[in-house]
C-alpha cells in the first residue's frame, strides 16, 4: 500500500509541469503500456517512463497545432527519450564505404519531361509487406532485400520475400546487427547464387541476437543479381529516373524526433545528412498541398509512421540525405 501511494505521489509531482491534466497522460500511457506489452522493473521506472511519455505527448500536440506539412502521433517509441531512440539500433545500422567504387552509375536523363509525374511500386507486387528489424542494426539488409524483391518482380513478374536473416548471419563483409551497406549485400547475393526466401530463412535477430549462418535453405531461383547500379549523388532527376524503373535502396539520416513520432504527410524542414539508416524508395509524387515527395518504405514495422511508410520532401535540398547514396540491383 505504501509503495502504491509513493508511486502515485511521484507521478503527481513529475506531471505537474505538463500542459494537460494528469489523468490525460495516465490514461493514454495505460493504453500505450497495454498495447505494446511494456514492463517496468519498479515503480520508479514506471513514473520516469510516464514523464517521458507525457513530454513526448506535449511535443507531438505542439507540432500538430503548428503549420507543418506532416503530422506526428504517439507510437511504440513514445516512452523513449530521443537519445534512447537513437541508441536503440533503429538507426545507426549503416557502414558506408569511404569511397563508392562502381563503374555502373545512373545519370539524370536528358529529357526529364519523359519521366512519369508519379510512381508508386507499393501498389504492385514489387513491394512486400512492411517488415520489422527490431532492436538490431540490420536496416541495410531490409533495404537491400527490398530492392532485390522489387527488381525481381520487374524482371520476372513474381512477388517474393527474400531473407534478411541470411544477409545478417552469412554476409561476412557486413557486420550483422552492427551495420552494413546495401551495395555489399547485393554483391553477397550475386556471389552466393541468390538469397533464400523469408519463409525458408526467417528473421530472428529482432532482439539483437545474431545466430550463426545456416545452409539448410535453398536460394530462390534466379534471385542472384547480375550486379548493381549506383545513382548519381545529389541529383533529384537521377533518383527519379531510378525509382521510375524499380524500387531503389537509399540511405538517410533518421535519428531525429521527426522520425521517432512521424505519422503522416510530407516530412519537410531539417533532418540532417549524416547517413545512418537504410530504407527503400518505392515511389514519388506530389502531396495534396503541392509538396513533391519521395515515398519510402521503412523497416520499423507497420505500426510506425503511415502503415510503415514515410513521405520525404523531394527537391534539391536533399532532405535527410536521400540523394546521397542510392543504388539498385540489376537482373
Amino acid at each position: 500500500m505504501y509503495k502504491v501511494l509513493a508511486v502515485t505521489a511521484m507521478a503527481s509531482a513529475v506531471l505537474a509541469g505538463n500542459a494537460r491534466p494528469r489523468d490525460t497522460y495516465e490514461a493514454a500511457f495505460a493504453d500505450h503500456v497495454q498495447k505494446f506489452g511494456l514492463q517496468f522493473k519498479d515503480g520508479a521506472e514506471f513514473v520516469a517512463r510516464l514523464q517521458i511519455f507525457a513530454d513526448n505527448y506535449d511535443a507531438i500536440e505542439a507540432h500538430n497545432n503548428g503549420n507543418s506539412s506532416y503530422k506526428m502521433a504517439v507510437n511504440k517509441f513514445s516512452h523513449m527519450t530521443l537519445s534512447e531512440f537513437q541508441s536503440a539500433t533503429h538507426t545507426g545500422g549503416l557502414r558506408p564505404p569511404m569511397l563508392r567504387k562502381n563503374n555502373k552509375v545512373l545519370a539524370a536523363p536528358a529529357d526529364v519531361s519523359a519521366l512519369p509525374a508519379s510512381v508508386d511500386w507499393s501498389t504492385t507486387g514489387a513491394v512486400t509487406p512492411v517488415k520489422n528489424q527490431g532492436s538490431c542494426g540490420s536496416c541495410w539488409s531490409f533495404s537491400a532485400t527490398g530492392a532485390m524483391e522489387g527488381a525481381y518482380w520487374v524482371k520476372y513478374g513474381k512477388s517474393v520475400s527474400l531473407s534478411e536473416q541470411q544477409l545478417v548471419s552469412c554476409d561476412t563483409v557486413d557486420l550483422g546487427c552492427n551495420g552494413g551497406w546495401m551495395d555489399d549485400a547485393f554483391t553477397f547475393a550475386q556471389q552466393n547464387g541468390g538469397l533464400c526466401s523469408e519463409a525458408d530463412y526467417a528473421y530472428v535477430s529482432g532482439s539483437g541476437a545474431n545466430p550463426a549462418c545456416k545452409s539448410t535453405c535453398s536460394e530462390v531461383a534466379n534471385s542472384a543479381p547480375s550486379g548493381f547500379v549506383d545513382v548519381t549523388p545529389g541529383n533529384v532527376n537521377a533518383l527519379m529516373a531510378a525509382v521510375a524503373q524499380q524500387p531503389v535502396a537509399v540511405a538517410i539520416q533518421a535519428n531525429q524526433a521527426s522520425f521517432q513520432s512521424y505519422s503522416s504527410g510530407v516530412l519537410t524542414g531539417r533532418c540532417g545528412q549524416n547517413l545512418d539508416h537504410g530504407v527503400l524508395a518505392v515511389g514519388y509524387g506530389t502531396w495534396t498541398d503541392g509538396t513533391p515527395y519521395w515515398k519510402v518504405k521503412n523497416s520499423w514495422g507497420p505500426d510506425w509512421g503511415s502503415d510503415g511508410y514515410i513521405l520525404i520532401q523531394r527537391d534539391d535540398s536533399d532532405l535527410c540525405g536521400i540523394l546521397d547514396a542510392a543504388s539498385y540491383p540489376t537482373y
